[in-house]
């Protein structure tokens, strides 16, 4: 992105701003689905819209045949408002509540149904209104993950497969679902193969059990292997504002060897044990169709932020820069974490004199915690009121999800950016609803 395309904006707006590329996402998204398609692979992806509110994602997404993961009843009326077809959303989240599960069975969703009273409820529901039947995944609760608050044990399992039959032509169970925690590939393997056997089991019983869906899970690399290996060996707190202290284990995995587009590949390529078959195979022969509900993966490099420096204050031995917004926009600083890609500096004097300027960023608020970046980072230019920081990559998780109009200041807006057919990139104002 030209740093003269920023400045502009940086004037137009008149404070921090998030810039949105939506080719990249549909990039993204192209990737996988070819992913499925060279693998055998009868799938769907749905673009999990937590990770970003942004209405233009859910227009490419509809755009780009997929479908939306929705949590809420707003997110199922923007999602719908977007061009997404009811059929191609899913319903996740705990203990839903009643008026988006009326919706979701209204608009022929899939609901992953996560407790026994939930499923009663939608059991309810779709006999009450005698629209359609509700379409359901039954979610289970992993075994490497007993302490899940999601999902149901083997035993609940048993019990809603019953009711399911019981509920006659009101429902219609079309399989099984996990939410599981972390990136490794093997436990999502193993886990889905499980899957696969409990359709064939519900099969005999009768019911349809024709999909299973793994989440999202599908990891993101920010950063390459050597510099994340020397940031995880060499990190101490003199390297922070403060002397703050970080644990390692506490970061977000910001380099993955496999990541992305090809990350689904190996999934689908891995044996889940003891199988001495691939996940696709199994999928395959089964006759079950997989669905993703990718987030952060589906918006690598589709987005970044942008502050402006308004202060700029010395320390012993670094300087600590106060920006126009908080890390309220940067929302990995709220998990007790940092966000480890470098914030890059763009100078308003081009002549600025090159060196190492060490400095820590923090926000446009009274709180001595609300810092966007603990560390002093090696600037090449001497920061100044007026230079602008970029932080790339900030599309999956980091622009909205903790945003507040704390002191009143404004939520930065979100720009998308046009290339398409233009020799000059064109900009224009993301159209979100709420």
């Amino acid at each position: 992105m030209a740093s003269g395309l920023l400045a502009e904006l940086a004037y137009a707006l008149g404070g921090p701003f998030h810039f949105l590329l939506p080719d990249a996402f549909t990039a993204n998204l192209t990737a996988m689905q070819d992913a499925l398609t060279a693998a055998g692979v009868d799938g769907f992806i749905y673009y999990a819209k937590k990770a970003n509110k942004a209405a233009v994602f859910a227009e490419r997404a509809a755009a780009g045949a997929a479908g939306i993961d929705v949590a809420s009843a707003a997110e199922l009326r923007e999602a719908l408002g977007h061009g997404v077809r009811g059929e191609h959303l899913m319903v996740t989240g705990p203990a839903k509540d009643p008026v988006l599960l009326r919706l979701a069975i209204v608009h022929s969703a899939t609901l992953a149904v996560d407790a026994l009273d939930e499923l009663d409820q939608v059991i309810s529901l779709a006999l009450t209104g005698r629209v359609r039947p509700a379409r359901v995944l039954l979610r289970v609760l992993p075994d490497a993950q007993p302490h899940s608050r999601f999902g149901m044990s083997p035993s609940e399992l048993a019990t809603a497969l019953e009711r399911c039959i019981q509920g006659g032509d009101a429902i219609r169970m079309e399989g099984f679902s996990f939410h599981l925690s972390g990136y490794a590939l093997q436990p999502r393997a193993d886990l889905a193969a499980r899957l696969v056997e409990q359709c064939l089991r519900a099969r005999v019983m009768g019911l349809e059990a024709s999909r299973i869906s793994i989440g999202g899970g599908l990891p993101v690399s920010y950063t390459d292997a050597k510099s994340w290996d020397t940031f995880l060996e060499t990190q101490r707190p003199a390297h922070y504002h403060a002397n703050k202290t970080f644990h390692s284990g506490d970061f977000y995995p910001y380099h993955s060897p496999v990541a992305g587009t090809r990350a689904l590949a190996a999934l689908l390529a891995t044996r889940p044990k003891p199988s001495a078959s691939t996940v696709a195979e199994l999928l395959a022969d089964a006759g079950i169709e997989l669905l993703l509900e990718p987030g952060r993966a589906l918006l690598d490099q589709a987005g970044a932020t942008v502050f402006r420096v308004q202060g700029v204050k010395d320390r012993d031995g670094y300087q600590i820069l106060t920006v126009d917004g908080t890390s309220l926009s940067l929302s990995e600083q709220w998990f007790n974490s940092e966000y480890l890609p470098d914030p890059q500096l763009i100078p308003l004097d081009q002549d600025a004199p090159s060196g190492v300027f060490p400095a820590s960023v923090g926000a446009a608020t009274c709180l001595e915690s609300d810092m966007l970046t603990w560390r002093k980072i090696a600037f090449p230019h001497p920061p100044r009121v007026g230079d602008l920081l970029f932080y790339p990559n900030t599309a999956g998780y980091q622009m909205d999800s903790n945003e507040s109009p704390f002191h009143d200041l404004p939520l930065p807006p979100k720009v998308v950016i046009d290339r398409t057919d233009h020799v000059r990139p064109r900009w224009r104002l993301d159209r979100h609803f709420t």
